[in-house]
C-alpha cells in the first residue's frame, strides 16, 4: 500500500533509515526497494559512516530494515519517538539503524581469541571453531568482539622456498 503525502510538505517523513558501515550493494538494494514500493523519499543525507534516508512511510521502513538484515546480515535497531498528537492520537516517527558487518559467510574471524569460520550471518551470527568444530551463536550486540583475520589458506607448491 502506497501512502500518499497529498496535503503534506515534500519534507514530510515518518521514518529515518540509518545505513552504517555498509557496502554499495546494500544502499542500492534499499533505494531500489523504496522506488519499487513507490515510497516518497523526503531527503537523503550523507553522514559519518553511512547515509540517512528519510521516508514518508514508517511501516515500509520497518519492513525494509528486516529485509536488509535477512539478506545481508547486520545489526538492526528500531526506535520510536513521539512526534506529536493529532485527533487525540499520538504520532510517532521511527528510526531504523542497520549496521553492516565486515565479514561474510566463509570468512575466518577471531572471536575471543579463538579462530572461527563464519557459518551464517542472519538474525544471529553463527561461528564454528576451527580446531574443535564447536558452534557458537553470537548476538549482534556482541559483534564488536568478532574481528576479521587476514589469514588465508596457503597452498604448498613443493618448490624450494
Amino acid at each position: 500500500m502506497v501512502k500518499s503525502i497529498e496535503g503534506k510538505r515534500m519534507e514530510y517523513y515518518e521514518a529515518i533509515i540509518q545505513l552504517r558501515d555498509i557496502e554499495q550493494e546494500v544502499y542500492d538494494f534499499s533505494i531500489e526497494a523504496i522506488e519499487k514500493g513507490k515510497i516518497h523519499i523526503a531527503k537523503v543525507e550523507d553522514v559519518k559512516g553511512g547515509v540517512d534516508i528519510y521516508l514518508a512511510d514508517r511501516d515500509f521502513a520497518k519492513t525494509l530494515g528486516k529485509k536488509l538484515q535477512l539478506k545481508f546480515g547486520g545489526k538492526l535497531l528500531l526506535s520510536a519517538s513521539l512526534y506529536g498528537i493529532k485527533d487525540g492520537r499520538e504520532i510517532f516517527r521511527v528510526t531504523i539503524l542497520f549496521r553492516g558487518v565486515t565479514f561474510v559467510k566463509g570468512d575466518r574471524v577471531d572471536y575471543k581469541g579463538d579462530e572461527c569460520t563464519v557459518k551464517t550471518v542472519a538474525k544471529k551470527i553463527v561461528l564454528q571453531h576451527v580446531k574443535s568444530g564447536k558452534i557458537v551463536r553470537v548476538k549482534y550486540k556482541e559483534m564488536e568482539k568478532i574481528k576479521k583475520t587476514n589469514s588465508e589458506q596457503y597452498v604448498l607448491t613443493g618448490g624450494n622456498t
